[in-house]
C-alpha cells in the first residue's frame, strides 16, 4: 500500500496558504485539497491568469490539486427556493475544478431524504441533475460528501441522476460523526449497533466504491457516553489496512486527503498522519 496518493487539506495546516504549500511539500504529499468558499482561491478572486499561476507555482513544489471544497454546510439543495442563488454558484465552483486541473469540487449539499418523491427529495434531484449538466459541459464533478446519510441514499441518488458529474467524496469518520448528532435530534440515546446498521464506514466503500473519486482521511471514535470525537488518524474507529483495501478493490486510485479539523497542533497530527498512511 506504499503507493498511496497523499493529499493534504491546505486550510487543516492552519498556516498562511502559500506557506502551507510550502510544508505540504516538504512533508513529502502529492497533492493539496484546497478550499475555496470565499478567501483568495474563491472563484470571483482567481480570473483565468490567476488559475493558471496557482497551477504553476504548485507544479514548481511539486503539487497538484486534489480537489477542491465549497459548501461546508451552509448550502443546502433540498430547498427548491434557494436554487436560483446556489445552482449558478455551483457552476462557478465547476468552472473552477476544470481550469485548476482537478476536475473534482468536493461539498456537503444538505441532508438527501430517501424519499425522493417527497418534496425535498425532489428539489435535491433537479438540482442535481442540473449540476451535472453543466459539469459534464466542462469537464468536472461535484464529489458529494458523505455523512449525514446512509451511504445507499446518496448511491440510489448517483444512479438516479445516471451522470459521471455526480461522484462521491468519501469521509469515514464522518459515517461514525454523524449518527450520534441525529440520535440526538431524535431525542433518543446513541445506539452503536443500530448506528452501525446503517453508517458503517468500512461496508458503506462496499456501496459507493464505484462512484468514489476523493477520500477524506479523516478518523472519528464515539465515547460511551455518546459523545462523538475526531481523533488523530490511526486513533479512532476506522480500520485503515481494511479501508484502503476496500477502495482500491473498487478500483480507486485516487487522493487520500488528510483532514484535522481540530487539535492543539495541526501540523503535528498531519506531520503523523502523512506518516502513517505512508507506512501501511
Amino acid at each position: 500500500m506504499g503507493d498511496l496518493k497523499v493529499a493534504i487539506m491546505l486550510g487543516s495546516l492552519r498556516l498562511e496558504p502559500y506557506e502551507g504549500m510550502k510544508k505540504a511539500a516538504d512533508l513529502g504529499v502529492g497533492g493539496l485539497h484546497i478550499s475555496v468558499d470565499g478567501g483568495m482561491f474563491a472563484p470571483e478572486n482567481l480570473d483565468s491568469a490567476a488559475r493558471k499561476e496557482l497551477v504553476r507555482h504548485l507544479g514548481t513544489l511539486g503539487l497538484e490539486i486534489s480537489a477542491i471544497s465549497c459548501w461546508g454546510g451552509q448550502v443546502d439543495l433540498t430547498h427548491a427556493d434557494q436554487h436560483e442563488t446556489n445552482l449558478p454558484w455551483a457552476y462557478r465552483v465547476l468552472d473552477l475544478a476544470a481550469d485548476l486541473g482537478c476536475g473534482i469540487w468536493q461539498g456537503h449539499i444538505g441532508i438527501i431524504p430517501a424519499d425522493f418523491e417527497s418534496e425535498k427529495g425532489q428539489a435535491a434531484l433537479e438540482a442535481a441533475h442540473r449540476i451535472a449538466e453543466h459539469g459534464e459541459k466542462v469537464g468536472a464533478c461535484l464529489a458529494i460528501e458523505t455523512g449525514p446519510e446512509p451511504p445507499v441514499v446518496l448511491r440510489n441518488l448517483i444512479e438516479t441522476v445516471g451522470s459521471p458529474a455526480i461522484r462521491i467524496n468519501y469521509d469515514p469518520a464522518n459515517l461514525i460523526l454523524w449518527p450520534p448528532h441525529l440520535f440526538k435530534l431524535e431525542d433518543r440515546p446513541y445506539d452503536k449497533a443500530e448506528a452501525m446498521a446503517r453508517y458503517d464506514p468500512h461496508a458503506g466503500v462496499e456501496v459507493l466504491g464505484p462512484y468514489v473519486v476523493h477520500t477524506h482521511a479523516k478518523d472519528a471514535l464515539v465515547h460511551e457516553d455518546g459523545r462523538a470525537q475526531e481523533v488523530p488518524l490511526g486513533d479512532g474507529w476506522i480500520d485503515w489496512p481494511r479501508y484502503v483495501s476496500l477502495l482500491k478493490e473498487q478500483g480507486f486510485e485516487g487522493y487520500f486527503a488528510i483532514e484535522r479539523e481540530v487539535g492543539e497542533d495541526p501540523v503535528g497530527d498531519i506531520t503523523k498522519a502523512v506518516r502513517f498512511l505512508q507506512s501501511l
